[in-house]
């Protein structure tokens, strides 16, 4: 019998679906997809407390080369199961929580198959409810599989089109509040938006929203769903995915370049110079729009955000909590603040991931894109564009990330006891002050002769591996901080 807790990462489920790397074993299929539907209906019958026959419970996938096989299993695991289910076809992740939301389904839960940008023989599946996606104990309960059933196949007749619907949602919003006194159903009339999807499932967003509301998408590119992703991985923190976004831009003299994941929850933009506003710049923006709706709020990050994004965000009157990495965490931390009556509008993290208290709290780069359509047409009224929002951040000049392997077996312990030893080394180092409060791993600023800047020594979330961030003012002093660092960890064996 499959061992099934080995496909969970943390909220999701992951897995190998196709052969293509060496010694990497197969060990998704349908056959798991369709023992976890059933495990999910099960799960959900007691969540909701409603009866397996009346429960409602959506699919979607994106561009992936094994979706349709993975989505077979699950479709043919909740018709055993006798729940009713609906086949969404290609999706968005986000959208696939509005089924929960939107009157005219009101799914009990919805499935989503996606492994975001991992590699094309990859393949997974996120969980969600009405009150928002699964978390890792949701997750590890539903994995708990005691029998295995033998794959039986049922043909779902059911169809809900959410893209369609989804997008008619952001388009309806963002009419709404630009609210043209001269063109109200074609507010972007006067833009040259570009949409690369990379090959995931975000090319609708050009056709569906953008050339319904009036603007010139001529420049888009990678808009066809084809999970062997051959122009570039659809991930707007690659680089190669954000030069190719950055010289369409620039070739079709676009006033915007947008950019999509796989599954359409993270996102980036370029301006019409081509300048890429991805990581801490897009959250400064997201920042810079949500302080002028809710003064104050709090903004929630990751941990890996920079020095400068912290007094941008305070010198806008709002509050930054660095907290740690992972979508899941930056935004349950928002929703826990919340509960204890300190307002949050914003979850964000360095990746693209970024969800409002507005929106669900549900991290969709279709909606944070939708946000800065909003903005850029009122500044365009005032001849300013999205670029001016930020132009008091602070950016350093160099910053590199490395990651260390850790080889001992107990790999938490080890990576534990050297982040102890790194604390008591920077308390007696003069040039290195420990950042507190911090969330996670152990955050120095430093200030050499050479430069100025802060790193970050942490644990992975789920791998045997201690990233290392580091930014500097100058190229030097991000050497020396690397020097130093290189020089305390010599002496760890089970680092490489």
């Amino acid at each position: 019998m499959q061992n099934y807790k080995i496909l969970q990462n943390g909220s999701d489920i992951r897995g190998i679906a196709l052969d293509g790397y060496k010694d990497e074993k197969i060990n998704f299929t349908k056959n798991e997809s369709y023992n976890i539907a059933i495990s999910f209906v099960n799960w959900l019958s007691q969540k909701v407390n409603k009866p397996k026959n009346e429960l409602i419970i959506t699919v979607g996938n994106d561009s992936r080369l094994t979706g349709d096989v993975i989505k077979e299993g699950i479709l043919s695991g909740i018709i055993e199961s006798k729940a009713i289910p609906y086949d969404c076809k290609i999706a968005s992740t986000p959208s696939m929580f509005m089924t929960t939301i939107f009157d005219d389904i009101k799914a009990d839960g919805a499935i989503m198959i996606t492994a975001s940008h991992l590699p094309y023989n990859r393949n997974g599946m996120k969980f969600f409810t009405n009150v928002g996606g699964l978390d890792k104990k949701d997750i590890s309960e539903i994995l708990s599989i005691e029998k295995e059933f033998e794959f039986k196949k049922h043909q779902s007749e059911n169809y809900y089109p959410v893209l369609d619907k989804y997008s008619d949602y952001l388009c309806n919003i963002i009419k709404k509040e630009v609210n043209s006194k001269t063109n109200y159903d074609y507010p972007l009339m006067n833009f040259k938006i570009l949409v690369d999807a990379g090959n995931g499932a975000g090319g609708f967003f050009a056709e569906k929203v953008l050339e319904k509301l009036g603007a010139n998408t001529n420049g888009s590119q990678f808009l066809e769903p084809d999970g062997s992703f051959p122009n570039h991985i659809p991930n707007p923190e690659d680089k190669d995915a954000m030069n190719s976004v950055i010289q369409a831009t620039l070739n079709s003299k676009a006033d915007l370049g947008i950019i999509f994941d796989t599954d359409v929850d993270r996102a980036a933009i370029v301006d019409k110079s081509g300048n890429s506003i991805n990581r801490n710049k897009l959250i400064a923006l997201m920042s810079a729009i949500t302080l002028r709706e809710f003064p104050k709020t709090t903004i929630v990050t990751d941990s890996v955000t920079s020095v400068g994004l912290s007094r941008f965000i305070e010198n806008l009157g709002g509050s930054h909590l660095r907290f740690k990495r992972g979508y899941k965490n930056v935004i349950n931390k928002s929703i826990e603040l919340n509960k204890e009556n300190i307002h949050s509008s914003l979850a964000i993290e360095t990746s693209g991931h970024g969800a409002f208290k507005e929106n669900y709290f549900l991290d969709d780069g279709a909606y944070i894109i939708t946000k800065i359509l909003i903005e850029a047409s009122r500044l365009k009224e005032n001849n300013m564009t999205i670029s001016d929002l930020i132009s008091d951040l602070e950016e350093v000049s160099y910053d590199e990330e490395i990651r260390l392997k850790i080889k001992s077996k107990d790999f938490l312990e080890y990576g534990q006891a050297v982040l102890d030893e790194f604390e008591k080394f920077a308390l007696n180092d003069s040039d290195l002050e420990i950042v507190k409060p911090n969330y996670e791993g152990v955050r120095v600023n430093f200030d050499f002769d050479e430069g100025k800047g802060w790193l970050l020594l942490r644990m992975s979330l789920h791998d045997p591996v201690m990233p290392i961030n580091i930014e500097s003012n100058t190229n030097e002093g991000l050497d020396k901080a690397k020097d130093m660092l290189n020089s305390f960890l010599s002496k760890y064996s089970e680092l490489s």
